[in-house]
């Protein structure tokens, strides 16, 4: 197994972050196999979600209405409402497995690789990508 850990900066508000080309660049020459990406973060999660037509921020739309800041959350600590950033993985896993075939991410047509972070008091996250050859 090969395994890298990448940092990404999501800033200071909520976000969908679009990491496909770094997975891109991992497994690029790598034959068939799976790509595995893990989020280290009990706050983060991944999504496999077409980008950059609003689906992004319907996704964030999607979880403010599912876990509003404004609820009685019991975790309390950090910025308001971050006690949904701990229940989002929930929701969303820290977790995806892509297949790779010949060096290429077998991803659908409007697939993409993102971060998703709720968590504004965290603007750095950390990235496993793993890749198993088959």
């Amino acid at each position: 197994m090969r395994s890298e850990v990448i940092s990404v900066t999501t800033g200071s508000r909520e976000t969908v972050h679009d990491i496909t080309h770094q997975c891109e660049q991992f497994v690029r020459d790598q034959g068939d196999g799976l790509l595995h990406v893990f989020v280290p973060h009990a706050t983060a999660g991944v999504a496999l979600i077409e980008l950059g037509a609003g689906s992004d921020d319907d996704l964030l739309s999607a979880l403010d209405h599912l876990l509003p800041v404004d609820f009685d959350w019991r975790h309390r600590h950090g910025s308001p409402g971050h006690g949904r950033s701990h229940v989002m993985p929930g929701l969303i896993p820290p977790y995806a497995t892509v297949p790779v075939l010949r060096g290429r991410l077998a991803l659908g047509t409007w697939q993409s690789i993102a971060l998703v972070d709720l968590n504004v008091d965290n603007q750095t996250r950390q990235v496993r990508l793993s890749f198993i050859g088959g």
